[in-house]
């Protein structure tokens, strides 16, 4: 299914029950947010160690593709009544973040791109100050 398709099933789906009333940006984004807690609560006790076997588990696997299915159809809606364009802004976000996080100074760590820019092609300590 594409993007498109699944915004209007989620679309008619609302319809269909009167509930675009209650769809509004704020409403949408406090929803998607709700969710996003709930995916991470999923996950808030495990130990890096103990994450494969967790998610290997059928309720666990599960409950974590409901969560982001949640998330995700929540924020398709928000897409829909706000009229964005998410695949042409998260395309224009990847172009954003390859300036913003060049390979030769971000490969293989997770710095901020305002602490990689300090330290410029040479790799040396980042600027305190401009």
């Amino acid at each position: 299914m594409s993007i498109e398709s699944l915004t209007a099933q989620l679309r008619d789906f609302a319809q269909d029950r009167d509930w675009e009333q209650f769809h509004s940006p704020k409403n949408l984004t406090m929803a998607l947010s709700g969710e996003a807690g709930e995916l991470l609560s999923l996950f808030q006790w495990l130990r890096e160690e103990q994450l494969g076997e967790w998610f290997n588990e059928p309720p666990n696997r599960t409950a974590v593709e409901h969560e982001m299915a949640d998330v995700f159809g929540y924020l398709l809606r928000l897409a829909d009544v706000l009229d964005v364009d998410l695949e042409a802004a998260l395309r224009a976000k990847i172009d954003l973040n390859e300036q913003k996080y060049p390979v030769e100074l971000a490969r293989g760590n997770a710095l901020k791109y305002t602490v990689l820019a300090g330290r410029g092609a040479a790799g040396g300590q980042p600027r305190t100050h401009p």
